[in-house]
């Protein structure tokens, strides 16, 4: 069984994990526990971050907002700050499994457990959300396009710890949609998801961004630039075009690689026909400013 430590601040945290052979973080709790019980996870000590302080605020920043590791999923779907600054990471949060899981689960634990059908890290990577990671030796931030880099493994470095998200404010002029698709039952694992957000780029281009949930051994990010008068079929046909290459879909109980790949390309069909759509509207409309997304 492994020992239970609990530091009051974050520098201890840390000493604990520089000092143990197979010592990890514990936050939320919700996969660490599951994946001890099967016997498929191993810790000679567990470090329970839940009386640091501040790890579980979100906060306004310059640039846009930061959330601490033990800030609930839930929290993500229904905080104000994170409607009005980052409204599509409020979406997907809140089509993570359940209110129950949502409840309980970590931002922090969410990511470090590094499984390739997360729903966050498609908007994550789309609205260049950045990972703080801190250890004894310091801190560093590594982007979360990068932050996924094998199967089930991060960027994580032993001894550190996710203290923080830093998502940059979603530009304003912007159309941004998720899509999910499970084929066991709603509330289980995706088979395919995908988010896009199109943002203006130079000479009245726009740029549309990509993240795919479930479609790799690891989230996967692309994007491209489409002029700005482009018809949504074309830009449908193109973000399929690109998304095609990447997508390579683990097969299990649902669904094999060929049925997850149609999957993928009709998540990524409805993900960039829903931005396309949400942008063009407000443009048309704009005396009745942007539309509340929910």
């Amino acid at each position: 069984m492994p020992v239970y430590h609990y530091p009051d601040t974050l520098g201890e945290a840390c000493s604990i994990l520089a000092a143990g052979e197979d010592a990890m973080v514990y936050g939320g709790g919700t996969a660490v526990q599951i994946l001890l019980k099967q016997g498929v996870l191993f810790a000679s000590d567990l470090v329970d971050i839940g009386a640091v302080p501040g790890l579980g605020e979100i906060t306004r920043t310059k640039d846009g907002l930061r959330a601490g590791p033990l800030v609930t999923l839930r929290q993500m779907e229904t905080s104000p700050l994170v409607r009005e600054l980052a409204p599509l990471a409020a979406e997907v949060y809140g089509r993570v499994a359940n209110p129950r899981v949502r409840n309980t689960a970590s931002v922090g634990g969410n990511l470090a457990h590094g499984d390739y059908r997360l729903d966050p890290p498609t908007a994550l990577m789309v609205l260049d959300a950045r990972v703080e990671l801190t250890s004894s030796r310091g801190k560093r931030a590594v982007p979360a396009r990068e932050f996924f880099v094998d199967f089930q493994q991060t960027a994580l470095e032993p001894g550190e710890i996710i203290t923080a998200v830093e998502i940059p404010r979603q530009p304003e002029d912007s159309g941004a949609h998720f899509a999910k698709l499970s084929s066991l039952a709603v509330n289980d694992w995706p088979a395919a998801s995908a988010a896009a957000l199109v943002v203006p780029a130079s000479r009245g281009r726009r740029q549309v961004r990509l993240g795919l949930g479930a479609l790799a051994h690891v989230p996967v990010f692309t994007q491209f630039e489409l002029a700005g008068d482009t018809p949504v079929d074309e830009a449908v046909a193109t973000a399929k075009e690109v998304a095609r290459p990447l997508i390579d879909p683990l097969p299990d109980v649902r669904g094999g690689n060929a049925y997850k790949t149609r999957l993928g390309l009709v998540a990524v069909e409805e993900a960039v026909r829903g931005s396309w759509k949400e942008r063009d509207d407000e443009r048309r409309i704009p005396f009745l400013g942007r539309r509340r997304r929910r």
